[in-house]
């Protein structure tokens, strides 16, 4: 897979790194002399532009790309990148970073963002989410579906325990996708019993959370 990474400041090398070590093909763009620090990702492909500028996505084969990362510290220029990436290049999956909160609204699928990654927002929710119990913590949240990754770790008396996966009576538009137990990654089958203390990890839409957690817990709290 190829992708190319907008901004190549700390958090874009380190993306970069570790899709890197994964087996894919990773172009890091910046407009600051400074932030072409080659040596510290050396397999990456560099390009010293503007990554707001037509020309400079053209230099950068934007047509080619499966994934488009807008990681700068910048958020009026994630939004440019991902609006051009979407609407001139039709670039399949725009991944762009949220630097400040009060501006997540604008990061929807009108300007071509399909997955928004808020840093305060993700820190605040692994906050919760190490410190809950029985209540749904919502972990990062997709744009283009309206749809978010949500967890909850079961207590003792939530209703559904004992019961097997497939039998629980899910939410419309909810997908149960992991079962953390013990340090394990389990991929839920039908067939597979809730246990006191899984972490369960959903993909569900936002009308359906409030369901999925009186479903799921007592105390029907969402954060």
């Amino acid at each position: 897979m190829r992708v190319t990474i907008a901004g190549a400041g700390a958090v874009g090398r380190s993306i970069a790194a570790e899709l890197l070590e994964n087996g894919h093909e990773v172009l890091l763009i910046d407009i600051d002399p400074k932030a072409i620090k080659i040596d510290t990702v050396p397999r990456a492909e560099w390009l010293l532009a503007d990554a707001c500028e037509i020309s400079s996505l053209d230099e950068a084969a934007l047509a080619d790309c499966h994934v488009v990362v807008a990681a700068s510290g910048d958020d009026k220029v994630n939004l440019v990148v991902s609006l051009l990436a979407k609407t001139e290049y039709g670039v399949p999956r725009v991944v762009a970073r949220i630097n400040h909160p009060k501006n997540e609204w604008l990061f929807n699928e009108s300007w071509g963002v399909d997955v928004a990654v808020s840093t305060p927002r993700l820190l605040s929710a692994l906050v919760e989410e190490a410190v809950s119990v029985g209540d749904l913590v919502r972990l990062m949240t997709f744009r283009q579906g309206q749809a978010n990754l949500v967890e909850l770790t079961l207590p003792e008396d939530a209703p559904v325990v004992g019961q097997r996966a497939g039998s629980v009576p899910w939410p419309t538009d909810t997908a149960l996708v992991a079962i953390l137990r013990e340090g394990r990654v389990l991929v839920p089958t039908a067939d597979d019993p809730l246990e006191a203390g899984d972490e369960l990890m959903f993909v569900a839409s936002q009308e359906v959370e409030e369901e999925l957690a009186r479903l799921l817990s007592a105390h029907r709290s969402i954060h």
